[in-house]
């Protein structure tokens, strides 16, 4: 064997060697997690409602679960959608079921086709229709009988199809209330409120609570003496059957989860605030690993 070909030898056991070291490099190496580098734990799909503290919490756990070495895909759908979604396994889960009024009738309809939780993350949720708090003669849901005129006859709503909106539309009927639940989008709604607010308008609207909009406009809920919209509402989450056996932990973390109204608004704040919504859930994220560690513990 003459030079030549010895060192031609010698160069491609090199190139070998270094191509196989680079390889156990880039997929072997084991991180502080005791996952692999670019090792994924799998995608979760996730309904993404698109109201102000559902697009809050559903970019929260994106954050939390990709740092932990999940895939999360937020699919933009209504509550209808969701619901028959997650029942036929198309999504794994939603974060956002608001028991024992406001959402009944999808869990009714449900109830043994998914996995409603009995856990709650959010313990003092409230719904009910709202007024700006300058209309001092509108406290109650039987005022608005007298004042039709005043508001045009119409309720300005949000997402068709909504857990509210359906209790809403029963409300109208059992106040025997000649008015029209106009249906548009949560941000289309808040829109109208601060629009009204600035001119000092009358506005009647549907709205719950947790929810940013307190902070920002002073508002009031309705007295309902029928308890249409019932009383405290609590927040759980639902998963499509078997998620539990495919993502475990993910399954425990999320029974886990509790927030309060500081936590809740905080984050809804930085999501707001934030040019894309994933900015804001990172940064409160970063600010809030100690609650977070309490879930995923």
């Amino acid at each position: 064997m003459n030079f030549k070909k010895s060192f031609g030898f010698l160069l491609i056991g090199f190139i070998t060697l270094a191509i196989l070291a680079a390889c156990g490099s880039s997929d072997g190496e084991e991180q502080a997690d005791g996952t692999e580098e670019g090792q994924e734990k799998g995608t979760i799909k996730m309904g993404q409602i698109n109201w102000a503290e559902n697009i809050a919490v559903t970019n929260m756990w994106k954050v939390i679960l990709e740092e932990k070495g999940y895939n999360v895909e937020l699919n933009r759908v209504d509550m209808g959608m969701t619901m028959s979604a997650l029942a036929s396994g198309e999504l794994d889960t939603s974060l956002e079921v608001w028991l024992p009024v406001q959402d009944a009738n999808y869990y009714e309809k449900y109830k043994d086709e998914l996995n409603f939780s009995e856990e709650v993350w959010y313990e003092n949720a409230k719904v009910g229709l709202v007024v700006p708090a300058y209309m001092e003669d509108i406290n109650s849901i039987e005022d608005l009988k007298e004042n039709k005129e005043l508001f045009e006859g119409q309720i300005t709503g949000f997402d068709p199809g909504a857990g509210t909106m359906e209790v809403t539309e029963e409300m109208i009927k059992e106040y025997n209330l000649d008015y029209e639940l106009v249906g548009s989008s949560e941000p289309a709604m808040l829109t109208a409120i601060g629009e009204a607010i600035k001119k000092e308008e009358p506005i009647v609207a549907p709205l719950w609570s947790p929810h940013r909009i307190f902070s920002q406009y002073d508002l009031k809920y309705l007295e309902d003496s029928k308890e249409t919209f019932g009383g405290t509402e609590k927040i759980h989450h639902a998963t499509r059957h078997g998620f539990a056996e495919d993502f475990e932990e993910v399954d425990k973390w999320l029974k886990e989860w509790k927030m309060d109204d500081d936590s809740i608004g905080q984050l809804m704040t930085y999501v707001n605030d934030a040019e894309e919504p994933i900015d804001g859930a990172e940064k409160w994220v970063e600010e809030n690993q100690d609650l977070i560690d309490e879930w995923i513990k």
